[in-house]
């Protein structure tokens, strides 16, 4: 009994040092001391695709090809993972800036449970149906063999990728953002180390990727898992599932934004990759899929800018501290936007440059440096749509949320790639993510300032 009340009274300490942390640090510092841990996590997850990307590259233009292909697979575990992350990490932050610890643990367990339950559904039933669905992302007849064998083995490690999601936005929700970056780096380090040495060295080809790629996934998994079930505060475990109506439908609200963004966004890599394909080659195909690389590389150092803004905004909203959340949002759109600027430029000037980097083919420098040029000149305008939709999600707006969420790469990416390769050919295939960046932002900048707006009059 006396263990219990001093664990009791020891949650509550550290509940209440997070809250003042999270609550009364000035503004500039505290989204500096959580943003730099989580745009390193971030970067990490962009350098899992990345290295693949570069590593396959050395071997052909078809299989730089087929990792393009499974990467909008990829992006669709992302997209539930983050649905399961997002969705129980918001109301984890709003319940512990109110006070509310039993309600906090139970929502980490229910989240954890709902990506194992997705994941091993999307490896089982993806694996059985894998020559359909090879098909339908777009592989050609020459590309085939490699997307399949890539993706086969992409799908073995889905649980363990979802789950890994879920536990690193849980971390960064409670303000944890180092221990969500140390585990998420660990898996970097396995994936980084061994692409060379499986696909040079033992000559494993895009299977040596794959395996490198999930191995480094489950390593993350296993850190974070560790780390989570040693917590002082909240902790995963099955007796705190919860699967009722109250649980999911507050995951859904929290997370839906993150479902349609991250799920759009794959079913714009797949439309992406199918027209490059039909009004292109494979070449075409490997020179979007590295420019779209690249940007998400660029795109993630601002996601994880955003990231560490999220639990600020959670915790000041829980706690009726709107000033606070008013002037994160500022903040961050400020230095996002001077950080993109100069990111674009150098995009803009080297794009030839960094496309050869990846595949030394005349034909996909050709296509992707045009690609990388276009999203260059527009790569400013994300820092507004993404903090904008990261203020919204981590207030509970989730219908404001899910809209701009959608925006970027749905409501406007999906009708212009239906529609602008048919009249432009490839040029319209390389143009299409500019002009969705560009109205995505129309569609954002009205909704935060909506919702700023009230904010001031409720100080």
């Amino acid at each position: 009994m006396e263990k219990n009340k001093e664990v009791s009274a020891n949650n509550k300490v550290d509940v209440d040092s997070r809250r003042d942390f999270l609550t009364k640090t000035p503004i500039p510092e505290l989204i500096i001391k959580l943003s730099i841990p989580t745009i390193i996590s971030m970067l990490v997850t962009a350098l899992y695709n990345m290295a693949d990307t570069y590593f396959v590259g050395k071997i052909s233009t078809q299989a730089t090809a087929s990792v393009g292909l499974v990467f909008s697979v990829m992006a669709i575990i992302q997209a539930l993972g983050f649905f399961c992350g997002h969705g129980s990490g918001n109301f984890i932050a709003r319940m512990l800036g109110a006070g509310k610890v039993k309600e906090a643990n139970e929502m980490a367990s229910t989240g954890f449970c709902m990506a194992m339950i997705f994941g091993i559904v999307i490896a089982v039933v993806g694996n059985i149906f894998i020559n359909p669905l090879a098909s339908a992302i777009g592989a050609t007849k020459t590309s085939m063999a490699d997307t399949k064998a890539y993706m086969s083995i992409i799908l073995i490690g889905a649980p363990f990728m979802m789950c890994q999601f879920v536990i690193n936005n849980q971390l960064r929700f409670q303000g944890r953002a180092v221990y969500a970056m140390v585990g998420l780096m660990c898996g970097a380090v396995f994936n980084v180390g061994l692409d060379p040495l499986l696909i040079l060295v033992f000559d494993m080809g895009v299977r040596g990727a794959a395996i490198a790629t999930i191995t480094g996934q489950f390593m993350s998994f296993l850190v974070l898992l560790f780390i989570s079930l040693r917590g002082q505060t909240i902790k995963v475990n099955i007796k705190n599932v919860r699967l009722n109506g109250f649980y999911l439908k507050e995951i859904t609200n929290g997370g839906a934004p993150s479902l349609f963004r991250q799920g759009l966004a794959a079913a714009a890599t797949l439309l992406l990759n199918k027209y490059a394909g039909k009004y292109g080659n494979d070449a075409a195909i490997a020179g979007m899929s590295i420019t779209t690389r690249v940007m998400m590389m660029l795109g993630s150092a601002v996601i994880g800018f955003g990231q560490g803004y999220q639990p600020v905004c959670s915790y000041n909203y829980g706690a009726k501290l709107k000033d606070r959340v008013r002037e994160g949002y500022f903040f961050c759109v400020k230095y996002g936007t001077i950080f993109l600027v100069f990111a674009g430029a150098i995009c803009f000037i080297f794009a030839p440059d960094i496309i050869w980097a990846f595949r030394k083919d005349e034909e996909v420098v050709a296509v992707g440096k045009v690609a990388l040029r276009f999203q260059a000149c527009v790569l400013p305008c994300m820092a507004t749509t993404v903090i904008t939709n990261m203020m919204l999600q981590s207030m509970g707006k989730g219908i404001k949320a899910s809209i701009t969420s959608s925006a970027r790469s749905g409501i406007f990416f999906i009708p212009l790639i239906l529609i602008l390769p048919r009249v432009f050919g490839i040029r319209g295939v390389e143009v299409t993510q500019t002009i969705a960046d560009i109205l995505a932002m129309g569609i954002a900048i009205p909704f935060a300032v909506s919702e700023l707006r009230k904010m001031k009059k409720m100080e």
